[in-house]
C-alpha cells in the first residue's frame, strides 16, 4: 500500500504542477487505426468488433500533436501505453507516461521544466544536474566519437567488447552498433549521481524531432538518465508533414526488410502536419521508472499493483 499512496501523490504532484501554469490536461484513445513505425518499438494489435484492426498505443503522442495543430495549446496527458517487449527488470508490456507539449518552446526550454517539474513534486532538489552532449558521452564512457568512427570501427569495438551474436554482428547499420554501446556502455553510467540531460543526437537517429545543420547535423532531441536508467525522451518536434511523411515512409520499409510487422502509421498526423502544428517541444517521461528510483527499488515490478507477470 505504501507504493500505491507514494503513485498517488505523484501523480497529485504533477496535476498541481500543471494546473498552476496553465498547462491543459486531456486524454487521447488507446485504440487507434494507426499504430508506431518506429524500428525499436512494436505495437499490440487488436480486433474491435466489426473486425477492423485496432493498435494499443505505444504513446499518445500522435493524438496530443492532432490537439496541438486544432489550437489547444499546452497540453499534458498521464496515459496507460503499451508495447510489444519482454517484462523486464525496467520493461513492463503495460506501464504509465507523463507526456507533454510547450507550443513556442525548443527542447532546452523543457529541459529546464522537466527539471522544474521533478523538484517540485519533491525529487532530486540540491542535486547538480549535468547537461552532456551525445558526443562528450561516448567519449567520456565509451572512449570513440560516435560522429567521426567509422561504420567497421563501430562494427569491431561491439564484437569485441559486447561478445555478439552472428546476426547482430552482421548488421549494416551504424545506428544498430551504437544503440547497442549506448545500451551497454553509456546509459548505465550515466546519471549515477545526480540526473544527466543527453542532447544533441545524431541526425539518423531523430525519429520525430527538427535536425539542426551543424557539422555534424545533430538531431534537436534530448534523455534524461538517472542512476543509469533513461527516464524521459524529449524533442523540438518535427513540424514539416513531408519530412515527416518520409520518416514513416522509410521506418516501415525498414521494418519489412527486416522480415517485421509494417503497420500503417497515421495519415491523421500527416493532416494535422500539413494543417499547421505550432512550433513546439515536447516529452514523455516513463512514471514506473521514476517511481522505482525514487523509492529505491530494484525492478519495475515493485512499483506496479499487478505486473505482467500477474495481471
Amino acid at each position: 500500500m505504501a507504493v500505491l499512496r507514494a503513485r498517488a501523490r505523484l501523480y497529485g504532484a504533477i496535476r498541481g504542477y500543471f494546473e498552476a501554469r496553465g498547462v491543459l490536461e486531456v486524454e487521447t484513445p488507446i485504440l487507434s487505426a494507426a499504430a508506431t513505425v518506429d524500428p525499436n518499438i512494436d505495437s499490440f494489435v487488436a480486433r474491435e468488433n466489426r473486425g477492423a484492426e485496432r493498435w494499443l498505443q505505444t504513446s499518445p503522442e500522435f493524438a496530443m500533436k492532432r490537439l496541438l495543430a486544432a489550437g489547444s495549446g499546452p497540453i499534458y496527458q498521464i496515459a496507460r501505453v503499451f508495447r510489444r517487449e519482454e517484462a523486464g527488470r525496467h520493461h513492463n508490456p503495460e506501464f504509465s507516461m507523463l507526456e507533454w507539449y510547450r507550443p513556442g518552446w525548443d527542447h532546452l526550454r523543457l529541459m529546464d521544466e522537466v527539471e522544474s517539474l521533478l523538484h517540485a513534486a519533491g525529487l532530486l532538489e540540491g542535486l547538480p544536474w549535468e547537461r552532456l552532449s551525445y558526443r562528450e558521452a561516448f567519449l567520456r564512457h565509451a572512449a570513440l566519437d560516435p560522429f567521426e568512427a567509422g561504420f567497421e570501427q563501430l562494427r569491431q569495438t561491439c564484437i569485441q567488447r559486447l561478445n555478439l551474436s552472428a546476426d547482430l554482428a552482421a548488421e549494416t547499420s551504424r545506428d544498430v552498433f551504437l544503440d547497442l554501446l549506448m545500451s551497454a556502455e553509456v546509459g548505465p553510467r550515466l546519471g549515477l549521481e545526480a540526473p544527466v540531460f543527453l542532447y544533441d543526437f545524431p541526425a539518423s537517429q531523430a525519429a520525430l524531432a527538427r535536425v539542426r545543420a551543424d557539422d555534424p547535423p545533430v538531431a534537436e532531441r534530448f534523455e534524461l538518465f538517472w542512476k543509469g536508467v533513461e527516464l524521459a525522451n524529449g524533442f523540438h518536434e518535427l513540424t514539416d508533414a513531408a519530412e515527416q511523411r518520409r520518416r514513416f515512409e522509410q521506418d516501415r520499409q525498414r521494418r519489412s526488410e527486416q522480415g517485421r510487422e509494417a503497420p500503417p502509421y497515421d495519415a491523421r498526423l500527416i493532416a494535422a502536419l500539413e494543417a499547421g502544428m505550432p512550433p513546439c517541444a515536447g516529452v514523455a517521461l516513463g512514471l514506473d521508472r521514476l517511481l522505482m528510483l525514487m523509492l529505491g527499488l530494484q525492478e519495475l515490478a515493485a512499483v506496479l499493483a499487478f505486473d505482467d507477470g500477474r495481471a
